[in-house]
C-alpha cells in the first residue's frame, strides 16, 4: 500500500477523534461543575446540623444526616462516572496511536520488501547481461581463433615463398612506419584479456595476417592493413622492423 493511502485511511479514522474528545471533556466538566454543587449543598447541611443541633429533634437530625449522605453518594457516583470518561478518553487515543504505529510498521515492511524487490531484478538483470557478453566474447574468440587457424594452415612460412610487396627504401625507420597505423583498423569487438596480441598495433588475431619469415622476430604475426598489405606477397616477407634490422646489416 502505498504511503498516501496509509495516510488517508488514517486521517478519515481520526476524522471525529477531537469531536469525541471535546464531548468527554465537557461531560467531565460537568460533573465537576455538578460535584462542586453537591459539595456546597453538604457544607450548607453541615453548618445547619452544627448550629441548630441541640434544637433540632432527633427526626430533624436524621433528615439532614440522611441529606448530606445521599448528598457524598450523588459525589461519589460523579467522581465514578468522571474516571470512567477519562479511562474512556485515554483508550480511544491509544487506539489511534496502536494503529498509527501499526501502519508505519506495515508501511516500514512493505519498503522492505520493495527495495529487496528492486535488488533482487537488479541482480537478476547485471547476471544476464554479464552471461550475454560472455558469450559474445566467448563467440568472438572462437570466430578470431578459426580466422587464424585458416591464415596458418593456407600459409605456413616454412612452406610459403614470398616476396616483398613494399621496397626496403619506403622504410626509413620504425618510428615512421609504426605511425600508419590507423587504430581504426582494429575491430570493435569484446576481447578476451588473457588472449596474446600480435602486430605493430599491439591487437589481437582478427582478419587476414601475415607472418614475417625471420625466425627471430619478436612479434611474428602482422595484420594485412597494419603493413601496407591488400593480398599475401609471393617469396619470403620481412616485417619492417626485420626488414631496418636486415638493411643496417
Amino acid at each position: 500500500m502505498a504511503a498516501g493511502m496509509y495516510l488517508e485511511h488514517y486521517l478519515d479514522s481520526i476524522e471525529n477523534l477531537p469531536f469525541e474528545l471535546q464531548r468527554n471533556f465537557n461531560l467531565m466538566r460537568d460533573l465537576d461543575q455538578r460535584t462542586e454543587d453537591l459539595k456546597g449543598q453538604i457544607d450548607s447541611l453541615a453548618k445547619e446540623y452544627t448550629a441548630n443541633a441541640r434544637t433540632l429533634s432527633s427526626e430533624q437530625k436524621l433528615s439532614i444526616l440522611r441529606q448530606i449522605q445521599q448528598s457524598y453518594s450523588k459525589c461519589k457516583e460523579f467522581g465514578d462516572d468522571k474516571v470512567q470518561l477519562a479511562m474512556q478518553t485515554y483508550e480511544m487515543v491509544d487506539k489511534h496511536i496502536r494503529r498509527l504505529d501499526t501502519d508505519l510498521a506495515r508501511f516500514e515492511a512493505d519498503l522492505k520488501e520493495k527495495q529487496i524487490e528492486s535488488t533482487d531484478y537488479d541482480s537478476t538483470s547485471s547476471k544476464g547481461k554479464k552471461g550475454d557478453s560472455r558469450q559474445k566474447e566467448k563467440k568472438a574468440a572462437k570466430t578470431r581463433s578459426k580466422v587464424k587457424s585458416s591464415d596458418e594452415d593456407g600459409s605456413p612460412k616454412s612452406a610459403q615463398k614470398k616476396v616483398k610487396l613494399l621496397q626496403p627504401g619506403e622504410f626509413n625507420s620504425p618510428s615512421s612506419n609504426f605511425g600508419n597505423v590507423h587504430p581504426s583498423d582494429v575491430l570493435d569487438m569484446p576481447v578476451d584479456p588473457n588472449e596474446p596480441t600480435y602486430c605493430l598495433c599491439h591487437q589481437v588475431s582478427y582478419g587476414e595476417m601475415i607472418g614475417c619469415d625471420n625466425t627471430d622476430c619478436s612479434i611474428e604475426w602482422f595484420h594485412f592493413a597494419c603493413v601496407g598489405l591488400t593480398t599475401k606477397p609471393r617469396g619470403k616477407w620481412y616485417c619492417p622492423r626485420c626488414s631496418q634490422d636486415r638493411k643496417r646489416k
